[in-house]
């Protein structure tokens, strides 16, 4: 059953959707956002992973799907179906929001200030399974966030120990993994 979540009409909701240098669509500041304000709720169907793997093959050469938010390690949010403008903020590996997650809710806040007109990111660090190899992080996850701080993938960030051990990993097996979709990590 779809849980109800309140929907801020657009003209409250403190960003517009329009075209992004970055990727398609994304998200800009209609208005000067403070720090720690909370911005909007993520929303969409809320499914189970084996509902998002039997949806979308992240392996069909096509890039990924990244309106899928990991709420837990059961609920997925799939943002394609009943999803709001959420979903077009877009990465960035130097961001000015990040995601939140309370009561398997998730939220996007402010982690600086915005000044009316800046686009709005988050760092989507995507989960890893230790299948990725080196292509995939730069063709399938690529980033084209183009900051100082660009690490080059929108997968979570990983000591150079833990991406050898994981590149070592991948070399051994070669399977599909599900979906991959956001999650709610928090970096500092």
């Amino acid at each position: 059953m779809a849980r109800r979540a309140l929907k801020l009409p657009v003209a409250v909701q403190p960003f517009v959707v329009k075209k992004s240098r970055i990727a398609g669509k994304g998200a800009f500041a209609t208005r000067d956002i403070k720090k720690g304000e909370r911005i909007v709720e993520y929303l969409g169907e809320r499914v189970s992973h084996a509902v998002v793997d039997a949806r979308y093959d992240d392996h069909d050469g096509d890039a990924h799907h990244t309106f899928l938010f990991t709420v837990n390690r059961s609920v997925v949010i799939d943002a394609y179906v009943d999803g709001n403008d959420a979903r077009f903020i877009n990465h960035s590996c130097d961001p000015n929001c990040e995601s939140e997650i309370e009561r398997n809710r998730v939220f996007i806040d402010a982690i600086k200030p915005i000044k009316k007109g800046e686009e709005l990111f988050y760092d989507y660090a995507y989960g890893r399974d230790g299948t990725e190899t080196l292509e995939d992080e730069t063709e399938v996850y690529g980033c084209r966030c183009g900051t100082k701080k660009c690490r080059k993938t929108i997968l979570e960030p990983v000591s150079k120990k833990k991406r050898a051990e994981l590149a070592r990993k991948a070399k051994r097996r070669h399977h599909p993994k599900h979906a991959a979709s956001r999650t709610g990590h928090h970096l500092d």
